[in-house]
Protein backbone atom coordinates (compact mmCIF):
# COMPACT_ATOMS: atom_id res chain seq x y z
CA UNK A 1 0.00 0.00 0.00
CA UNK A 2 1.48 3.39 -1.09
CA UNK A 3 0.73 4.77 2.22
CA UNK A 4 2.42 2.73 4.61
CA UNK A 5 5.45 2.50 2.01
CA UNK A 6 5.53 6.03 2.06
CA UNK A 7 5.39 6.08 6.29
CA UNK A 8 8.09 3.18 6.46
CA UNK A 9 10.21 6.20 4.30
CA UNK A 10 9.29 8.76 6.84
CA UNK A 11 9.77 7.19 9.83
CA UNK A 12 13.71 6.43 8.58
CA UNK A 13 14.06 9.89 6.94
CA UNK A 14 12.15 12.39 8.34
CA UNK A 15 13.53 15.92 8.13
CA UNK A 16 14.22 17.50 11.60
CA UNK A 17 12.34 20.79 11.77
CA UNK A 18 11.86 22.95 14.68
CA UNK A 19 7.93 22.77 14.61
CA UNK A 20 7.75 19.13 14.01
CA UNK A 21 7.21 15.85 16.02
CA UNK A 22 9.88 13.27 15.20
CA UNK A 23 7.75 9.88 14.20
CA UNK A 24 9.29 7.75 16.90
CA UNK A 25 7.59 10.35 19.06
CA UNK A 26 4.85 10.59 17.09
CA UNK A 27 3.74 7.04 17.05
CA UNK A 28 3.97 6.85 20.61
CA UNK A 29 1.80 9.38 21.24
CA UNK A 30 2.98 12.88 21.62
CA UNK A 31 1.63 15.57 19.37
CA UNK A 32 3.28 18.64 18.34
CA UNK A 33 1.72 21.57 19.69
CA UNK A 34 -0.92 23.51 17.39
CA UNK A 35 0.62 26.65 17.98
CA UNK A 36 4.08 25.63 16.71
CA UNK A 37 2.22 23.78 13.43
CA UNK A 38 0.11 27.02 12.76
CA UNK A 39 2.36 29.35 13.12
CA UNK A 40 4.95 27.63 11.02
CA UNK A 41 2.43 26.29 7.70
CA UNK A 42 1.75 30.37 7.76
CA UNK A 43 5.28 31.33 7.45
CA UNK A 44 5.97 28.54 4.92
CA UNK A 45 3.35 29.97 2.58
CA UNK A 46 5.41 30.94 -0.52
CA UNK A 47 8.42 30.48 0.94
CA UNK A 48 10.94 27.50 1.33
CA UNK A 49 11.93 25.44 5.23
CA UNK A 50 15.26 26.72 4.94
CA UNK A 51 13.92 30.49 5.11
CA UNK A 52 11.86 29.82 7.66
CA UNK A 53 13.58 27.92 10.33
CA UNK A 54 14.92 31.47 11.54
CA UNK A 55 12.22 33.53 12.06
CA UNK A 56 9.93 30.71 13.98
CA UNK A 57 12.76 30.26 15.99
CA UNK A 58 13.10 33.92 16.77
CA UNK A 59 8.58 34.25 17.38
CA UNK A 60 8.44 31.08 19.42
CA UNK A 61 11.44 32.42 21.76
CA UNK A 62 10.06 36.11 21.69
CA UNK A 63 5.97 34.70 21.78
CA UNK A 64 5.79 31.45 23.13
CA UNK A 65 2.07 30.68 23.42
CA UNK A 66 -0.92 32.15 21.18
CA UNK A 67 -1.59 34.25 23.81
CA UNK A 68 1.70 36.24 23.98
CA UNK A 69 1.50 36.90 20.32
CA UNK A 70 -1.56 38.33 20.43
CA UNK A 71 -0.65 40.19 22.82
CA UNK A 72 2.16 41.63 20.65
CA UNK A 73 2.24 44.79 19.56
CA UNK A 74 1.47 44.95 15.54
CA UNK A 75 4.73 46.82 15.03
CA UNK A 76 7.44 44.24 16.80
CA UNK A 77 5.74 41.14 14.87
CA UNK A 78 5.91 43.66 11.37
CA UNK A 79 9.36 43.86 12.38
CA UNK A 80 10.47 39.88 13.09
CA UNK A 81 8.51 39.18 9.82
CA UNK A 82 11.04 41.83 7.56
CA UNK A 83 12.64 39.95 4.91
CA UNK A 84 9.70 37.04 4.94
CA UNK A 85 7.63 39.20 1.77
CA UNK A 86 3.92 38.59 1.34
CA UNK A 87 3.23 40.98 4.63
CA UNK A 88 -0.13 40.85 4.37
CA UNK A 89 0.28 37.02 6.00
CA UNK A 90 1.85 38.47 9.45
CA UNK A 91 -0.98 41.15 9.55
CA UNK A 92 -3.63 37.77 9.85
CA UNK A 93 -1.42 36.37 12.03
CA UNK A 94 -1.92 38.78 14.42
CA UNK A 95 -5.69 38.88 13.43
CA UNK A 96 -5.95 35.28 13.57
CA UNK A 97 -4.07 35.02 17.24
CA UNK A 98 -6.33 37.59 18.82
CA UNK A 99 -9.29 35.33 17.65
CA UNK A 100 -7.83 32.24 19.18
CA UNK A 101 -6.84 33.93 22.50
CA UNK A 102 -9.78 36.16 22.69
CA UNK A 103 -12.56 33.42 21.24
CA UNK A 104 -11.36 30.29 21.38
CA UNK A 105 -9.21 30.51 24.98
CA UNK A 106 -6.15 30.14 23.28
CA UNK A 107 -7.07 26.15 21.17
CA UNK A 108 -7.34 26.14 18.17
CA UNK A 109 -10.08 24.46 16.04
CA UNK A 110 -8.73 20.78 15.44
CA UNK A 111 -11.07 20.60 11.31
CA UNK A 112 -10.76 21.93 8.21
CA UNK A 113 -14.18 23.57 8.38
CA UNK A 114 -13.73 25.83 11.64
CA UNK A 115 -9.99 26.51 10.85
CA UNK A 116 -10.37 27.58 7.43
CA UNK A 117 -12.92 30.29 8.98
CA UNK A 118 -9.72 32.22 10.64
CA UNK A 119 -7.88 34.97 8.69
CA UNK A 120 -5.35 33.55 6.78
CA UNK A 121 -6.24 30.38 6.68
CA UNK A 122 -6.83 28.65 3.11
CA UNK A 123 -7.81 25.46 2.43
CA UNK A 124 -4.11 24.19 2.18
CA UNK A 125 -2.89 25.62 5.80
CA UNK A 126 -6.35 24.59 7.13
CA UNK A 127 -5.57 20.65 6.40
CA UNK A 128 -2.24 21.15 6.90
CA UNK A 129 -2.80 22.29 10.36
CA UNK A 130 -5.49 19.48 11.05
CA UNK A 131 -3.65 16.44 9.78
CA UNK A 132 -0.72 17.39 11.38
CA UNK A 133 -1.57 19.05 14.70
CA UNK A 134 -4.64 16.95 15.42
CA UNK A 135 -3.84 13.24 13.44
CA UNK A 136 -6.78 14.34 11.70
CA UNK A 137 -7.18 12.12 7.87
CA UNK A 138 -7.32 15.63 5.66
CA UNK A 139 -6.18 16.20 2.41
CA UNK A 140 -2.74 18.10 2.04
CA UNK A 141 -2.27 19.62 -1.62
CA UNK A 142 0.61 21.69 -1.76
CA UNK A 143 3.17 22.15 -4.64
CA UNK A 144 5.20 19.60 -3.21
CA UNK A 145 2.44 16.95 -3.29
CA UNK A 146 0.80 18.07 -6.59
CA UNK A 147 4.13 17.30 -7.99
CA UNK A 148 4.35 13.84 -6.31
CA UNK A 149 0.78 13.08 -6.86
CA UNK A 150 1.03 14.43 -10.59
CA UNK A 151 4.18 12.04 -11.65
CA UNK A 152 2.68 9.10 -9.72
CA UNK A 153 -0.58 9.04 -11.66
CA UNK A 154 1.07 10.42 -14.88
CA UNK A 155 -1.18 13.44 -14.78
CA UNK A 156 -0.49 15.22 -18.08
CA UNK A 157 -3.72 18.12 -17.61
CA UNK A 158 -1.88 21.18 -17.00
CA UNK A 159 -1.94 23.05 -13.41
CA UNK A 160 -4.00 24.77 -12.05
CA UNK A 161 -6.51 22.79 -14.28
CA UNK A 162 -5.90 19.97 -12.99
CA UNK A 163 -5.97 20.46 -8.97
CA UNK A 164 -9.30 19.22 -8.31
CA UNK A 165 -8.10 15.49 -10.38
CA UNK A 166 -4.97 16.17 -7.93
CA UNK A 167 -7.28 16.79 -4.91
CA UNK A 168 -9.23 13.02 -5.88
CA UNK A 169 -6.58 11.13 -6.07
CA UNK A 170 -4.64 12.43 -2.68
CA UNK A 171 -7.51 12.39 -1.06
CA UNK A 172 -7.67 8.11 -2.12
CA UNK A 173 -3.99 8.12 -0.77
CA UNK A 174 -4.36 9.44 2.50
CA UNK A 175 -4.60 7.01 5.51
CA UNK A 176 -6.60 6.78 8.61
CA UNK A 177 -3.95 5.50 10.50
CA UNK A 178 -1.54 7.91 11.42
CA UNK A 179 -2.65 10.76 8.65
CA UNK A 180 -0.52 13.80 10.78
CA UNK A 181 2.96 11.65 9.85
CA UNK A 182 1.29 10.48 6.28
CA UNK A 183 0.83 14.06 5.37
CA UNK A 184 4.88 15.64 6.47
CA UNK A 185 5.90 12.57 4.60
CA UNK A 186 4.48 13.21 1.30
CA UNK A 187 5.70 16.93 1.19
CA UNK A 188 9.22 15.78 2.50
CA UNK A 189 9.24 13.58 -0.34
CA UNK A 190 7.84 16.08 -2.69
CA UNK A 191 10.49 18.54 -1.48
CA UNK A 192 13.46 16.19 -1.27
CA UNK A 193 13.40 12.78 -3.64
CA UNK A 194 10.46 13.89 -5.69
CA UNK A 195 11.72 17.61 -6.46
CA UNK A 196 11.98 20.06 -9.37
CA UNK A 197 14.38 16.51 -10.86
CA UNK A 198 13.57 13.41 -9.41
CA UNK A 199 16.12 11.06 -8.02
CA UNK A 200 13.89 8.31 -9.12
CA UNK A 201 16.26 5.87 -8.54
CA UNK A 202 16.10 6.06 -4.61
CA UNK A 203 12.52 7.00 -4.45
CA UNK A 204 10.72 4.63 -2.41
CA UNK A 205 7.44 5.11 -4.11
CA UNK A 206 9.07 3.98 -7.89
CA UNK A 207 7.67 0.73 -8.38
CA UNK A 208 4.16 2.11 -8.41
CA UNK A 209 5.13 5.29 -10.33
CA UNK A 210 3.20 5.79 -13.35
CA UNK A 211 4.96 8.62 -14.85
CA UNK A 212 8.14 6.76 -14.20
CA UNK A 213 7.11 3.59 -16.13
CA UNK A 214 5.91 6.39 -19.25
CA UNK A 215 9.47 7.87 -18.98
CA UNK A 216 7.71 11.12 -18.06
CA UNK A 217 8.43 12.00 -14.10
CA UNK A 218 10.62 14.88 -15.38
CA UNK A 219 7.94 16.75 -17.60
CA UNK A 220 5.93 16.52 -14.82
CA UNK A 221 3.56 18.28 -13.37
CA UNK A 222 2.78 20.25 -16.04
CA UNK A 223 1.85 23.97 -16.13
CA UNK A 224 0.36 26.87 -17.87
CA UNK A 225 2.86 29.43 -19.16
CA UNK A 226 3.02 32.64 -16.78
CA UNK A 227 2.28 35.81 -18.04
CA UNK A 228 4.82 38.30 -18.37
CA UNK A 229 4.91 40.76 -14.82
CA UNK A 230 4.75 44.06 -15.62
CA UNK A 231 7.28 46.30 -14.26
CA UNK A 232 6.41 49.43 -12.14
CA UNK A 233 8.73 52.53 -11.44
CA UNK A 234 9.39 54.55 -8.26
CA UNK A 235 11.90 57.08 -6.29
CA UNK A 236 12.89 55.64 -2.54
CA UNK A 237 14.64 58.29 -0.27
CA UNK A 238 17.54 57.97 1.95
CA UNK A 239 18.35 60.85 4.21
CA UNK A 240 21.05 59.94 6.52
CA UNK A 241 21.31 62.24 9.41
CA UNK A 242 25.35 63.10 10.79
CA UNK A 243 24.64 61.57 14.32
CA UNK A 244 23.45 58.40 12.46
CA UNK A 245 19.71 58.36 12.03
CA UNK A 246 17.88 58.07 9.37
CA UNK A 247 14.33 58.93 7.71
CA UNK A 248 11.79 56.15 7.85
CA UNK A 249 7.66 56.12 7.70
CA UNK A 250 5.09 53.91 8.75
CA UNK A 251 3.26 52.08 5.12
CA UNK A 252 -0.20 52.11 4.99
CA UNK A 253 -2.16 49.24 6.87
CA UNK A 254 -3.65 48.26 3.47
CA UNK A 255 -1.58 47.37 0.53
CA UNK A 256 1.82 46.58 -0.40
CA UNK A 257 4.22 46.16 2.91
CA UNK A 258 1.11 47.26 4.53
CA UNK A 259 2.12 48.50 8.34
CA UNK A 260 5.76 47.87 7.86
CA UNK A 261 8.37 50.23 8.80
CA UNK A 262 10.02 51.62 5.06
CA UNK A 263 12.27 54.68 3.50
CA UNK A 264 10.09 57.05 2.17
CA UNK A 265 9.21 56.51 -1.41
CA UNK A 266 6.92 57.50 -4.48
CA UNK A 267 3.77 55.81 -5.65
CA UNK A 268 4.94 52.24 -7.41
CA UNK A 269 3.36 53.07 -11.43
CA UNK A 270 3.99 51.95 -14.61
CA UNK A 271 5.28 55.22 -15.91
CA UNK A 272 8.30 57.90 -15.01
CA UNK A 273 7.77 58.60 -11.26
CA UNK A 274 7.18 62.20 -10.33
CA UNK A 275 9.76 63.63 -7.61
CA UNK A 276 7.83 63.57 -3.76
CA UNK A 277 11.18 64.75 -1.80
CA UNK A 278 10.06 64.21 1.89
CA UNK A 279 12.34 67.11 3.30
CA UNK A 280 13.89 69.70 1.04
CA UNK A 281 17.67 69.02 0.82
CA UNK A 282 19.91 68.40 -2.06
CA UNK A 283 19.23 64.97 -3.44
CA UNK A 284 21.84 63.11 -5.29
CA UNK A 285 20.42 60.11 -6.94
CA UNK A 286 22.63 56.69 -7.38
CA UNK A 287 23.78 55.83 -10.79
CA UNK A 288 22.40 52.29 -10.43
CA UNK A 289 18.50 51.66 -9.44
CA UNK A 290 17.61 49.01 -6.80
CA UNK A 291 15.38 46.05 -8.22
CA UNK A 292 12.89 43.96 -6.54
CA UNK A 293 10.28 41.70 -7.68
CA UNK A 294 6.79 41.14 -5.61
CA UNK A 295 4.37 38.67 -6.82
CA UNK A 296 2.94 40.00 -9.32
CA UNK A 297 5.36 42.77 -10.50
CA UNK A 298 8.82 44.09 -11.07
CA UNK A 299 10.16 47.00 -9.41
CA UNK A 300 12.39 50.10 -10.17
CA UNK A 301 13.36 52.17 -7.99
CA UNK A 302 15.57 55.21 -8.29
CA UNK A 303 17.37 56.01 -5.11
CA UNK A 304 17.97 59.20 -3.77
CA UNK A 305 20.56 60.33 -0.95
CA UNK A 306 20.80 63.28 0.95
CA UNK A 307 22.94 63.93 4.61
CA UNK A 308 21.78 66.93 7.16
CA UNK A 309 22.86 67.74 9.90
CA UNK A 310 19.53 69.31 11.49
CA UNK A 311 15.94 69.57 9.80
CA UNK A 312 12.31 69.29 10.37
CA UNK A 313 10.64 67.51 10.82
CA UNK A 314 11.86 66.00 14.47
CA UNK A 315 9.78 62.73 14.40
CA UNK A 316 10.59 59.96 11.60
CA UNK A 317 14.42 59.62 12.67
CA UNK A 318 15.38 56.44 13.85
CA UNK A 319 19.51 55.33 14.62
CA UNK A 320 20.76 52.12 12.97
CA UNK A 321 20.63 49.82 14.90
CA UNK A 322 17.99 51.05 17.61
CA UNK A 323 15.72 48.74 20.17
CA UNK A 324 13.12 51.39 20.03
CA UNK A 325 12.71 51.34 16.28
CA UNK A 326 9.30 49.82 15.18
CA UNK A 327 9.78 47.84 13.01
CA UNK A 328 12.72 46.75 10.77
CA UNK A 329 12.89 47.11 6.87
CA UNK A 330 11.02 45.01 4.32
CA UNK A 331 13.81 43.31 1.91
CA UNK A 332 13.06 46.20 -1.12
CA UNK A 333 13.99 48.19 1.65
CA UNK A 334 17.02 47.13 2.88
CA UNK A 335 18.46 47.21 -0.76
CA UNK A 336 17.93 50.17 -0.85
CA UNK A 337 19.22 50.90 2.57
CA UNK A 338 22.41 49.27 1.73
CA UNK A 339 22.94 50.51 -1.65
CA UNK A 340 22.73 54.27 -0.37
CA UNK A 341 25.08 53.47 2.22
CA UNK A 342 27.63 51.60 0.22
CA UNK A 343 27.55 54.25 -2.62
CA UNK A 344 27.99 57.33 0.11
CA UNK A 345 31.13 55.52 1.78
CA UNK A 346 29.60 54.81 5.08
CA UNK A 347 31.08 51.45 5.06
CA UNK A 348 31.73 51.39 9.02
CA UNK A 349 28.26 51.34 9.58
CA UNK A 350 28.14 48.32 7.84
CA UNK A 351 30.91 46.57 8.84
CA UNK A 352 29.56 47.24 12.48
CA UNK A 353 26.21 45.63 12.55
CA UNK A 354 24.46 49.16 11.86
CA UNK A 355 22.13 47.04 8.82
CA UNK A 356 18.67 46.76 9.67
CA UNK A 357 18.39 43.18 11.40
CA UNK A 358 16.35 41.55 8.40
CA UNK A 359 16.90 38.58 6.05
CA UNK A 360 16.24 38.00 2.54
Amino acid sequence: MISTTLLDWYDANARPMPWRVPPGQSRAGIKPDPYHIWLSEVMLQQTTVAAVVNYFTTFRARWPNVHALANAADTDVMGEWAGLGYYARAQNLLKCARIISTEHDGHFPSTEADLIRLPGIGPYTAAAISAIAFDQPSTVLDANVERVISRLYATTEPLPESKPTLRGLAANLTPTHRPGDYAQAIMDLGATICGQKPSCKICPLATDCEGLKQGISDELPNKRPKPAKPVRYGIVYFAYREDGAILLETRPAKGLLGGMMALPTTDWTETEAIEMPPINANWQALATPVKHTFTHFHLVLTVLTTTVVDVSPTRGWFKIPDATTPGKLPTVMRKAYLAAMRNRGWTAHLNHGQVPNVTE
